[in-house]
């Protein structure tokens, strides 16, 4: 069974459903409200143990409610927890998310995800020492981004960063990495480049491999070449909340098949991601994937 490590954020996720997007000093009616559970990292552990990994998620939770809801949750999913911290006289993180048109936008609250730290990675090290690929996300202190990258790399282990929310990096830390998972403005701002640049010369800057990710466009992926285009799968768009979490967990779970391989099946894990609502509402299994593969090849 394919061992994927994952660092990053758990949060609780406070959604609403709104027939539009609100403007400044704006009041209207929403159409709905729920909490979900969610946090990159916590996301990219429960899409991985669904497409069938063994996953093991390092990360920090709150002493409140949302922390106990929120461990149990990822229990459920088969995930080991044992490198999850509990933070005391902290609260568990948030993300307020408004969700329409078939899109969202998101404020996060970091809260007890601030406190995932190298020392944890350190605990962890036999445990991503035996990991098949190594996922990080930037919800988390840059400090313990750039350690996670730098043991993964002692360590012999392909890391995947998914730089969102994205911020300027150090070009040493991403060449640490096996492969970065920008969207085109994301990957303008780790460059510090202008995002109207055509993304295929961002990708030819970047100073290690990347799988660019373009929405319904699907994704392209290469190195300092003419990247590769793999196309999307047509679905109906319920919510696209948690469809980068999707794509970069399917990339991790099938990286050893080439990448090639593991670019179209994210693509497809991720398409089907959007068919429902919340993070992980529509999150498939993996035969969901292989249903989808073979009725579209």
């Amino acid at each position: 069974m394919t061992h994927i490590v994952v660092v990053g954020s758990i949060n609780m996720d406070l959604v609403t459903l709104s027939p539009r997007f609100v403007g400044p000093g704006e009041t209207i009616l929403g159409e709905g409200f729920l909490t979900t559970h969610g946090g990159k990292g916590a996301n990219q552990a429960v899409a991985a143990a669904r497409l069938g990994a063994e996953v093991t998620l390092i990360g920090a939770l709150g002493d409140d409610a949302f922390g106990q809801q929120l461990h149990d949750g990822l229990a459920s999913e088969g995930i080991a927890l044992e490198h999850v911290q509990r933070v005391a006289n902290c609260a568990s993180g948030t993300a307020s998310i408004t969700v329409a048109e078939g899109e969202n936008q998101i404020i996060i609250v970091p809260a007890a995800n601030w406190h995932v730290s190298p020392a944890q990675l350190a605990q962890a090290e036999a445990k991503i020492a035996s990991a098949d690929a190594l996922l990080v996300q930037m919800e988390i202190p840059l400090e313990t981004v750039e350690a996670t990258l730098r043991l993964g790399h002692r360590l012999g282990v392909p890391v995947i960063l998914n730089p969102a929310p994205a911020q300027p990096l150090q070009l040493e830390w991403l060449k640490l990495a096996r492969y970065v998972t920008p969207n085109q403005h994301e990957l303008a701002i780790l460059l510090g480049a202008d995002s109207q640049q055509d993304f295929r010369e961002l990708m030819r800057r970047a100073p290690c491999p990347v799988v660019l990710t373009r929405g319904a466009e699907g994704a392209w992926f290469g190195d300092n070449s003419e990247p590769t285009h793999q196309p999307s799968f047509k679905v109906e768009v319920v919510d696209s909340t948690g469809a980068g979490d999707t794509f970069n967990a399917a990339l991790a779970v099938f990286l050893h098949e080439g990448l090639p391989s593991a670019v179209r099946k994210a693509c497809a894990a991720a398409a089907l991601s959007v068919t429902k609502l919340g993070a992980r509402g529509g999150m498939p299994y993996r035969r969901d994937v292989e249903a989808l593969l073979a009725r579209t090849a």
